[in-house]
């Protein structure tokens, strides 16, 4: 049967990934970029999801990451954080969850992070908003215990995406390494020892969406390689 499945941030890289591999299984995609729904916009999220239709599957994935040691974080960065990666969460979780419940069948899943577990250094307000949005995931998987939907979150380590490349690239001009050095060093990071692909990540989440995973909840799905026991 085929389900509706918004994958939020789907433009590309992982949200890409996750959207092409919904739609290879013969799913409905809708895959909405900052552009088609600014999920820090309370008002654009509800008219976005009220002219959807009935959701089944909703994939929390829009994110946005900076670096800086703590005393260099400005708010602004801080609060820019917070807001795509746990308000984002939120509200899209808040548009879709009473539908969901009214047919006692839907899945939430959303794309954190290994930073959603550890502390990593100069991510303060990344770490903390993924914290956050983990947080949340698992207050709605209380809420909904006993139903027909559940609440995940897949937290990956370094993917090779272009917000990776962006932090390949900071420490190159920080440290002036090589690109190749600056990659390796974030893969040693997970036990791993690689950066993940995006089609990974997707599979997890397909995993977690499974109608077949209605056990399944709030949980988190850990991809390091074995280092984070979730």
């Amino acid at each position: 049967m085929s389900r509706l499945v918004v994958v939020t941030g789907g433009t590309r890289g992982i949200g890409a990934a996750i959207a092409d591999r919904f739609r290879s299984a013969g799913d409905t995609v809708l895959a909405p970029g900052r552009a088609d729904c600014d999920v820090t916009d309370e008002d654009a999220v509800a008219a976005y999801f009220a002219s959807a239709g009935p959701v089944d599957v909703l994939v929390n994935n829009a994110g946005i990451s900076s670096s800086a040691p703590v005393s260099r974080t400005s708010l602004d960065d801080w609060r820019s954080q917070f807001e795509v990666n746990a308000t984002g969460a939120f509200l899209c979780t808040r548009a879709v969850l009473a539908g969901m419940r009214s047919r006692d069948r839907g899945r939430i899943v959303t794309v954190a992070s290994t930073a959603s577990h550890v502390g990593y250094r100069y991510t303060a307000g990344y770490t903390a908003s993924k914290h956050a949005a983990v947080g949340f995931m698992r207050a709605v998987a209380a809420e909904l215990a006993g139903t027909g939907v559940t609440a995940n979150a897949v937290c990956p380590a370094f993917v090779r995406t272009d917000m990776t490349a962006t932090s390949v690239e900071r420490i190159v001009s920080r440290s002036g390494r090589s690109s190749s050095e600056a990659e390796a060093a974030l893969a040693a990071a997970a036990p791993l020892g690689r950066l993940l692909e995006p089609s990974e990540v997707a599979f997890a989440v397909s995993f977690l969406a499974a109608p077949e995973a209605a056990a399944i909840n709030g949980q988190t799905l850990v991809l390091d390689g074995g280092g984070i026991q979730s």
